[in-house]
């Protein structure tokens, strides 16, 4: 099995370090192919790669996933290859896709063919009547920091994990990529019996990350950086409630405010 990390040598100059070597994370190649057909190739942590063949079927809209028959990872020369094996009502519709596309595609955006998908408009969230209070927020963030082995060995991975309405961080998950490491997350809870919570990030949110939350459900989103102008105006139209530069003594909340109860008086700028 690849290894998520390895040991490389380093100078270190300045900071007291002992030893000759690092951790760094691995970042691979990993096609997603569908039936047999690749459909997008990432660069990617190896660890985790069902949850994330999963998760990136769902945020795509390529699969749900009890249209998923099977997922195998195939290790080759060049990176892995994940073949994931749709049934016949995801199949048709990937084979409309694909006869649609007019060449080849990249990443952030995977697989998409016109500048209006880009912007396409979101799946509004389902208001289940979840909120938080703003202390549970910054300790959501707090939280996040022991949920991050693969940060603590390499300082160079993101994370992306759910905080659950009966509190604290049940799933959690670890990627050199943030959309990676949404997927794999998004994946992972996709398998698992539903649970209510917020989304809970290390990165700045742009608006395909909000895409992939909205076709998640997550009604709230918790980032640690700015969001792009774009992506709040993305989580407003999803009903998507986004709190940014969250620490453990302060947020900022950009939309759909009224999922933070007022527990604690909150600050207007």
């Amino acid at each position: 099995m690849v290894k998520t990390h390895r040991l490389l040598a380093r100078t270190s100059f300045g900071r007291g370090s002992s030893g000759t070597a690092r951790a760094l994370p691995e970042e691979v190649a990993v096609a997603l192919s569908y039936n047999g057909s690749t459909q997008a190739v990432m660069m990617a942590t190896p660890g985790n790669l069902v949850d994330f063949a999963y998760g990136f079927s769902l945020t795509e809209g390529i699969a749900k996933p009890d249209e998923i028959d099977s997922v195998e990872i195939v290790e080759t020369d060049l990176g892995i290859d994940l073949q994931i094996w749709l049934k016949s009502p995801a199949e048709d519709r990937l084979r409309a896709r694909r006869r649609s596309m007019a060449g080849p595609v990249g990443c952030g955006l995977c697989g998409i063919d016109s500048l209006e998908e880009a912007r396409r408009k979101p799946r509004r969230v389902v208001d289940t009547g979840f909120t938080m209070t703003a202390l549970q927020i910054m300790a959501a963030m707090g939280d996040l920091t022991a949920h991050q082995p693969l940060h603590d060995i390499t300082r160079a991975a993101h994370a992306a994990a759910l905080w659950a309405a009966d509190g604290g961080i049940i799933a959690a998950r670890e990627d050199v990529g943030r959309h990676n490491a949404l997927d794999k997350l998004i994946g992972a809870l996709a398998q698992a019996a539903p649970v209510d919570g917020a989304l809970v990030l290390t990165c700045r949110t742009s608006i395909d990350m909000v895409q992939k939350a909205a076709a998640a459900g997550f009604p709230i989103i918790i980032a640690a950086s700015a969001p792009t102008a774009a992506a709040v105006d993305m989580a407003d139209q999803a009903g998507i409630t986004l709190v940014a530069l969250a620490r453990q003594d302060g947020f900022e909340v950009f939309t759909h405010p009224n999922r933070i109860s007022p527990e604690e008086a909150a600050h207007v700028a």
